[in-house]
């Protein structure tokens, strides 16, 4: 079965609903007509009869044709399509537009016109329009419409947060006009909407985020427990699914944000719980944005290893550990450069301890935000130098921080590639390692690949090469369009598959 939306064959499509098989949640929605609703494949109804059932490759599609969300499944808690092509150009324009247009980060908390985002993709908005159209069968405006309307749904039955909070979160410039635009859709007032179980915890919200299985919850949470900073970040990788809980600093709307957020992992039901501080609550859709992106859980598996089985038989359930903060990372990957985590760790604690905010959290072994960019933009070298930070390094963090304070570097999944790798390489002290590294976790992209690791050179057995690095991009050609897959899978493999310890010691990155 294909995701594409004119691919949809629809007797794959009802076995998989008969079957409830949390694989293809998300890549199609069903619209029963004998009750004007659409579902998930996941959904625990009675299964419809299959002449009532329509088909479709997107929300949008559904919503366009007549049908409302089901209140039971709730289709806003689907993992969203973020399938990959390396052949069809029109498919990867249509969704490169639908993820640009759906990131909060991408245009600065603004609405883009389809003007604006056909000039960012380099194409006419008449282009967009019909390659959009095509691809979704929708426009742009009714995508986004659709996006918008679901947001408010999953705040409105999730969080107790006031309905006129939620309109402005979702998107929308009055109540008037959201109000207008959830009767005109739902039939329904968004008050109809509230559940008598929201989930509000003490100071915190809670939303549910559905993901694909297989899922090693326990290798990602384990991933972030090998480079867990005290008093930032507080990992549990045992018990009930595993959790996370850390602080965090968003810069939106011209203001900083600082809260914490923390997730717990629900593998019977593919999910997990995120909870967000109420200080993090105008911020809301850029929080779930940015954990569906630190935890992966928009991968669609089925592709993944379809290119990756083969050689990485039981790795089937690996993602790509993400971050919350690219610029954070960005940092932290400049300090992992040539030394072991262990030591990499203790350079980051002695910046946290030296710069890092404090903030207070229900948990006491939370008390710091990492180190804002303006703070360490302005540190001396005399200051790093004293937490034993060698001079090439601090340069790197002082323009990273630089960078990212004056927004000459966006580090997000929805930043300029080709941009932000030639930005980051021009930076002293960052070669082509820790750009690929940070492509890999922070920009989201799928096929990065830092050729001249040592771990993956040991992996593809390279090592002996008189060139490994061009020994090994030779042999991962073999995973495009998942190089970073790959990567992750070669890394989880070895004894000891830490990324920032193995940067090739024999040739250091190139300061620039």
């Amino acid at each position: 079965m294909s995701p594409y939306a004119s691919d949809l064959e629809p007797d794959a499509c009802y076995r998989a609903l008969k079957a409830r098989d949390a694989r293809f949640d998300g890549s199609f929605f069903t619209g029963v007509t004998s009750t004007g609703i659409y579902c998930r494949p996941v959904c625990r109804v009675r299964t419809p009869k299959r002449e009532n059932c329509r088909f479709f490759g997107h929300a949008a599609q559904a919503e366009s044709a007549g049908f409302r969300p089901c209140l039971r499944c709730r289709p806003e808690l689907a993992p969203h399509s973020v399938v990959w092509s390396v052949q069809d150009a029109s498919y990867i324009l249509a969704h490169q537009a639908a993820r640009l247009m759906e990131d909060p980060e991408a245009w600065g908390g603004a609405v883009p016109s389809v003007e604006q985002l056909a000039g960012r993709l380099g194409v006419s908005d008449r282009h967009l329009r019909r390659i959009f159209e095509a691809q979704f069968g929708v426009s742009p405006v009714q995508y986004l419409q659709t996006r918008r309307l679901l947001t408010a749904k999953q705040l409105l039955a999730d969080t107790t947060l006031p309905v006129t909070q939620v309109a402005l979160i979702s998107g929308y410039a009055s109540v008037r006009r959201f109000n207008a635009a959830f009767v005109e859709h739902y039939g329904l007032k968004p008050t109809q909407l509230r559940r008598e179980g929201a989930e509000q915890h003490g100071h915190a919200l809670a939303v549910r985020l559905g993901y694909r299985p297989p899922y090693d919850a326990a290798a990602m949470l384990g991933f972030f427990a090998q480079r867990q900073l005290r008093g930032v970040e507080l990992v549990r990788p045992e018990g009930d699914g595993g959790s996370l809980a850390r602080t965090l600093a968003l810069a939106a709307g011209g203001a900083v944000q600082r809260g914490w957020v923390a997730v717990q992992f629900e593998p019977a039901q593919h999910q997990l719980v995120l909870r967000v501080a109420d200080a993090l609550a105008p911020v809301l859709p850029l929080v779930i944005r940015r954990v569906r992106a630190a935890f992966d859980l928009d991968a669609d598996p089925r592709g993944i290893n379809k290119v990756l089985h083969g050689q990485f038989p039981d790795a089937d359930g690996l993602r790509v550990p993400g971050t919350l903060s690219g610029y954070e990372l960005a940092v932290r990957a400049v300090l992992g450069q040539q030394i072991t985590v262990a030591a990499a760790r203790t350079l980051a604690q002695r910046l946290l301890g030296r710069f890092g905010e404090p903030i207070v959290t229900p948990w006491p072994e939370l008390t710091r935000l990492f180190p804002e960019p303006a703070v360490l933009a302005g540190a001396s070298g005399d200051a790093l130098g004293q937490l034993g930070i060698v001079r090439q390094r601090q340069a790197a963090i002082v323009a990273i921080a630089q960078a990212v304070h004056e927004q000459r570097l966006e580090l997000h999944g929805s930043a300029d590639l080709p941009a932000t790798l030639q930005a980051l390489t021009g930076l002293p002290g960052i070669g082509d390692w820790t750009a690929q590294y940070i492509a890999m976790r922070a920009l989201r992209w799928p096929d990065a690949f830092p050729a001249g690791d040592v771990a993956l050179h040991k992996a593809l057995r390279v090592q002996g090469e008189p060139r490994p690095a061009r020994a090994a991009l030779a042999a991962s050609q073999a995973w495009r369009p998942w190089r970073s897959y790959g990567v992750i899978r070669a890394w989880h493999g070895l004894a000891a598959p830490d990324p920032t310890t193995s940067a090739p010691r024999a040739a250091p990155e190139d300061p620039t």
